[in-house]
């Protein structure tokens, strides 16, 4: 079976595990900080805050941006679950906005009439989440204008597009957005085995997160409230070397150091990952032009770094799909409209709702697409796409 997706670790990513696993520090030690310092270099933001998952990124996120019960979060519903369930962890809504026919990424166009709607109701959001889907970056300039005219915080799903960038800018630089979230799951363009990152250029929302991760806990002797006790006369003004204190509800978020060793290894070769992730794009785009497909467009001004290849099929998918598997092509589907989900179902939502995103997801199919992909399993690929369309 050729997969969709799959890791790519070298020697050299092995050999960087094991100096961890021979050091002092298996969890939080020099590891993390060096991970999140290359990240935050890498696109230039100026913090960043590494966790054990995409998903918990975008909690610790959604919390540092102040998201409670009552709050609305808009995000699109071509996007993995985690991209609202983000928002009801903290016991706020959800709401979604369509998505553009083209680039299938959040429409300016849709949001912005949305806003104008919500406005007149009452109901503005207090975040909105633009997915970066398939490793292309949306339209942030636009939403981030909208963002301040109309008040709301910007949280960049970027977990499909480190290394993709947009007039120039790299994904994660939070130019346009106040978080920007990063996932180093297996399949995405550089792993740390499971991870991943948010990245801002405000410190304090940066301490935040940085809190929530780590059970709510600071040792920060500038944030600390000690006092000394008014029962124990004498005591030093200072407080002692074991103190700590909970000063939120926070979570064990926390990346390892093994996990980071990973990361930062694989970072190295991002470049080349891109570039291989790019180029076998460009061949799927030659060696499926005259297939009755929809191709994958990437907007002027961006370089994606090709997450996945999707393709829009103009007939049904379920038997294609399934011929494909059983030649031994591993295709997926990315994804099954998130309003669309039996949980998201029950608070409401129904087909109809975001034409977009459903006539997206009744037709969508993920190729393999991985650096590890040689131009005969591509040929092999396309050969078997061909069969199962004819």
């Amino acid at each position: 079976m050729i997969p969709y997706g799959h890791q790519d670790v070298t020697a050299e990513d092995i050999e960087a595990v094991v100096q961890v696993l021979r050091s002092d520090f298996l969890t939080q030690g020099p590891a993390v900080p060096r991970f999140e310092r290359a990240v935050m270099d890498l696109v230039s933001a100026r913090h960043a805050v590494a966790v054990n998952s995409a998903t918990s990124a975008l909690h610790v996120a959604c919390m540092a941006l102040g998201m409670g019960p009552g709050d609305l979060l808009w995000t699109v519903p071509n996007t993995f679950v985690a991209s609202a369930n983000c928002a009801r962890y903290c016991g706020a809504d959800v709401d979604f906005v369509d998505i553009d026919p083209r680039s299938w990424n959040m429409s300016v166009a849709a949001l912005s009439d949305k806003l104008v709607r919500a406005q007149r109701a009452g109901r503005l959001p207090q975040v909105v989440v633009p997915v970066h889907f398939s490793g292309q970056p949306t339209s942030q300039e636009a939403i981030r204008e909208l963002s301040l005219r109309y008040g709301f915080k910007v949280l960049e799903d970027a977990s499909h597009s480190i290394g993709a960038s947009r007039h120039g800018e790299p994904a994660g630089s939070c130019r346009w957005s106040d978080i920007t979230v990063f996932s180093f799951h297996p399949v995405k363009i550089v792993t740390s085995a499971e991870g991943g990152m948010a990245l801002t250029n405000d410190p304090e929302i940066a301490e935040r997160m940085r809190m929530l991760r780590t059970h709510g806990i600071t040792r920060d002797p500038q944030r600390l409230r000690w006092a000394p006790s008014s029962s124990a006369p004498g005591e030093p003004l200072s407080p002692p070397a074991w103190h700590y204190e909970q000063q939120m509800l926070g979570f064990n978020y926390r990346m390892t150091d093994v996990q980071a060793a990973l990361g930062a290894s694989q970072l190295t070769r991002l470049r080349t990952y891109v570039g291989q992730r790019n180029e076998i794009a460009r061949r799927y785009d030659r060696m499926l032009q005259d297939l009755p497909l929809q191709l994958p467009h990437v907007e002027s001004g961006n370089v994606s770094a090709f997450h996945l290849y999707v393709v829009r099929l103009r007939g049904p998918r379920r038997e294609a799909f399934d011929r494909l598997r059983q030649m031994g092509i591993g295709v997926n589907v990315h994804y099954t409209p998130v309003h669309l989900q039996p949980y998201y179902r029950e608070l409401g939502f129904a087909e109809g709702q975001f034409p977009e995103a459903e006539a997206y997801g009744a037709h969508s199919l993920t190729l393999p697409l991985y650096p590890g992909l040689t131009e005969p399993m591509q040929e092999q690929v396309v050969a078997a796409l061909r069969a199962a369309l004819g």
